[in-house]
């Protein structure tokens, strides 16, 4: 009777949500061990990996000639299957080190609407770096346990996760989902709109790692009292040398119209899905919003202003759906109906 004690302390059963922007696992017993971008740097000529997450990240945009950086994950799916396989891979290895007698279980967040074989790319992913089993939960399903939503209760549960890749929106009642839909736009797109911005507007290239800064250090999703100004470096394309300007929020939020026009529909259409009963709730309960995207000023109220429903942001948005995985894979017999494979 003395072997399970020793059996558990070894075996330490994981959460991950796979982001396109970011990867988090979650460790039985020790909480949130690992919150790093999902970007890979590969030798091209020897096929070698020379830098996984934050370190791989420093190198974008700046890599040399021979140096390929690689996102495998794009819009909340799996594009790169082997890629994607030595990032986690990487990251389990860095986390387990010391716990590597028995081979982990694992639950992985993934968009609510990805089809058979995206899941299956998933589960094969982790399989192939000794996962002993898999399950898969959909991202607004564990944000909203990961936020401490009455999920089991028949009552409406309406989610807006604005993560890098997608945009999930979703209405849980009774552990499942009524409506809703996964959106290919989201943070990324955002970035993109403001590289896009300052080359038409500024004749200024920037790289995706500034557009991300400038998107958070002074980007609103409304009109603000008071202006948000940054010096932004890049090169002119005018001259080709390099160049600074000053960019505001009344800039950003331009910028970021499209993006937020299709984010603001997409709530939009899941609300006219949603039956009477389940709309009443989410009048008296409002909208959880969390991912990346809830950190920019005033995306909450630019949403309340165009639905009228409160909106409550989590108080830490990034980790909610590892969280919510996190509690999921500690108590998978409570939660066993929720799991989509």
């Amino acid at each position: 009777m003395f072997l399970r004690p020793l059996f558990n302390l070894l075996r330490k059963n994981l959460a991950m949500d796979l982001g396109t922007a970011n990867t988090l696992i979650y460790m039985s017993d020790h909480g949130i061990v690992l919150n790093e971008p999902s970007v890979v740097a590969i030798d091209v000529r020897t096929d070698a990996i020379l830098a996984v997450g934050a370190e791989a990240k420093r190198f974008m945009g700046r890599e040399p000639q021979g140096i390929k950086i690689v996102r495998p994950l794009k819009d909340g799916v799996i594009a790169d299957f082997e890629v994607t396989s030595r990032l986690i891979s990487y990251f389990i290895s860095k986390v387990t080190r010391g716990f590597r007698l028995f081979r982990p279980q694992m639950v992985i967040g993934i968009p609510p609407y990805i089809t058979n074989v995206e899941k299956k790319a998933v589960i094969d992913a982790a399989h192939e770096v000794g996962v002993r089993e898999v399950r898969l939960v959909d991202e607004a399903m564990a944000s909203a346990i990961g936020a401490d939503m009455p999920v089991m209760d028949a009552i409406c549960n309406f989610v807006v996760d604005i993560g890098g890749g997608t945009c999930d929106v979703a209405v849980i009642s009774l552990s499942g989902h009524v409506c809703g839909e996964s959106l290919r736009v989201a943070g990324d797109e955002m970035n993109e709109a403001i590289q896009q911005y300052l080359k038409d507007n500024f004749r200024l290239l920037v790289g995706e790692s500034m557009a991300e800064a400038i998107k958070f250090r002074v980007g609103a999703a409304v009109a603000l009292k008071e202006p948000l100004l940054m010096e932004v470096s890049g090169r002119s394309l005018t001259t080709g040398l390099p160049t600074t300007i000053t960019v505001s929020n009344d800039d950003v939020r331009e910028a970021i119209q499209a993006p937020l026009q299709a984010i603001l529909q997409a709530i939009r259409r899941t609300l006219e899905k949603t039956p009477p009963m389940l709309i009443q709730d989410s009048a008296n309960h409002g909208i959880l919003l969390v991912g990346g995207g809830a950190l920019i000023r005033g995306i909450g109220e630019l949403i309340t202003q165009d639905t009228t429903l409160k909106v409550n942001i989590d108080p830490a948005p990034l980790t909610t759906c590892v969280r919510g995985a996190g509690i999921i894979m500690e108590n998978k017999r409570f939660y066993e109906d929720i799991f989509i494979c």
